[in-house]
Formats: C-alpha cells, sequence, structure tokens
C-alpha cells in the first residue's frame, strides 16, 4: 500500500527484490540502470538496500527503463510495443528516450582532409515492432536506414543496415546528460576498380531540438563550423567511447 507517494516497508522490499533480479538477469550495473530510469544512481542504491523507501514515480520509471512491471498489477505491453529478443528484447516506453533527430558527424574517407555531416532520425516503427533510423540531408545520396538493437548485456547502442546479407554497423555508447552518441562506424568503400574495402571511423551523433539549423555535407577544415565539429569527433577516444589502436602491423 501507499503511505502518500511513498510505498510502504514491505511493498518496497518486494519492489527492490525484483530490480535486483532484473539487474543479475540481464547483466546491467545500477548505474546503467539509474541512467536509463533518469534517477539518481543515490536514490536508486538507498532504495536498495532499503535506507528508503521507492515513490510510485521512482518505481514507474524504472519500470519504463526495464520494459517490465515491477508492482505485478500492470497489463503486459500491447502487440508492436516491444522488440525482438535478437534486438534487445527492449519495450517501446523503455526507449523513448532515444527518439528524435540527430547531427550524424564522421571524418571524410579518402585524402582529403575534413568532416562530412547528415541527418539521423530514430523512431520507433510499429511494422516491425522496434526502433529504426533513417539518413537524410545526404548530399551524396548514399542514405542508410536500418534498425535499432539494444541488448542489455552491452549496454550500447546498434545501428544496423542489413541489405542482402551486406552490413554497416554502428556501435554508441550510451547518451550523454545532453543526449548526444558517441562511438565507431563500420562499413565498406569502394577500393580500387570494383572492390570494396572495409572502413572504420570515429562516429558521433548529437541530438537537435527544432531550434538548431546545422550545416550538412562536407565540412572542410577552413569551415567556421569545423573546429566544433572536429572537438566531437575527438570526444569519441578522449572520452573512451572507443579505441583505435595504434602499432598494429602484419606479420
Amino acid at each position: 500500500m501507499l503511505q502518500g507517494e511513498w510505498l510502504d516497508e514491505k511493498r518496497a522490499e518486494e519492489i527492490a527484490q525484483k530490480v535486483r533480479e532484473e539487474l543479475a538477469r540481464r547483466r546491467i550495473s545500477r548505474q546503467a540502470l539509474a541512467d536509463l530510469a533518469k534517477i539518481s544512481i543515490s536514490t536508486l542504491e538507498k532504495a536498495l538496500a532499503g535506507r528508503r523507501s521507492f515513490t510510485l514515480a521512482t518505481v514507474i520509471r524504472l519500470e519504463e527503463a526495464l520494459g517490465t512491471s515491477l508492482r505485478g498489477n500492470l497489463a503486459p505491453a500491447p502487440a508492436g510495443e516491444s522488440a525482438s529478443d535478437t534486438l534487445g528484447g527492449y519495450n517501446h516506453n523503455a526507449v523513448r528516450w532515444l527518439e528524435g533527430r540527430y547531427w550524424t558527424l564522421r571524418p571524410l574517407f579518402g585524402p582529403d582532409p575534413g568532416l562530412y555531416a547528415y541527418l539521423t532520425t530514430i523512431a520507433w516503427d510499429p511494422a516491425c515492432s522496434c526502433l529504426t533510423f533513417s539518413e537524410s540531408e545526404r548530399p551524396d545520396g548514399f542514405v542508410q536506414h536500418g534498425q535499432v538493437s539494444m541488448p542489455h548485456m552491452s549496454g550500447h547502442i546498434y545501428l544496423v543496415t542489413s541489405e542482402d546479407g551486406q552490413y554497416r554497423l554502428a556501435i554508441l555508447g550510451r547518451p550523454t546528460i545532453k543526449g548526444s552518441l558517441y562511438g565507431i562506424l563500420t562499413t565498406l568503400l569502394v577500393g580500387h576498380g570494383s572492390q570494396l574495402v572495409p572502413a572504420s571511423c570515429p562516429f558521433a551523433l548529437l541530438r537537435l531540438d527544432d531550434t538548431m539549423t546545422p550545416t550538412y555535407g562536407r565540412i572542410a577544415p577552413d569551415h567556421p563550423a569545423y573546429p566544433a565539429c572536429r572537438a566531437e569527433i575527438d570526444l569519441v577516444t578522449q572520452a573512451d567511447f572507443a579505441r583505435f589502436p595504434t602499432g598494429i602491423h602484419a606479420g
């Protein structure tokens, strides 16, 4: 029962036990759950340790983050609102925070210095019951689209394009406080003749709001936006979102 908006001691301990079981089953950290639920790690730690109770609002946030009921009285998620296990088995309500428009940056492939910018939109697609991403504002016309995988085990976000068995993959860390995503992109480039060559690079998705009007296409070193964009790309390695080992050689 509730005492005001706080759960009583018995009910709070029942929910704490369910949360501990979900953490163990999904192999995610308490910090990762707190980030997903948008609550402080201190609040979560104290509730799980029994030093304070849960508020109803906190329980609802945890349920949305985990995509499951902790109170035992919620109806199952409607059809078309949960992704398949192959994509991480996430519930739509638990991943709404990821939906939106992102200014996407990566280095240019080739000898010319500079960066390339375009738009990536992430949204829920009821037809395939998962988050999908689609690219636009690409002057080169090579737009990609695909599905979003979010397995609990790794805590990373995967943007997966699969066409006729050919894959393109972006691996992104959890978003920053600003909602930006950083990681690595792996794709295929046209090499000598018609040969395709695997290539990887740092990758950044910066969350946009309706007031922003970013630059798209090639951003050369003399472009006014280049220093700020370069700094975002450099964060991939500086903040340890991805690593590019040096000193690798054949033989």
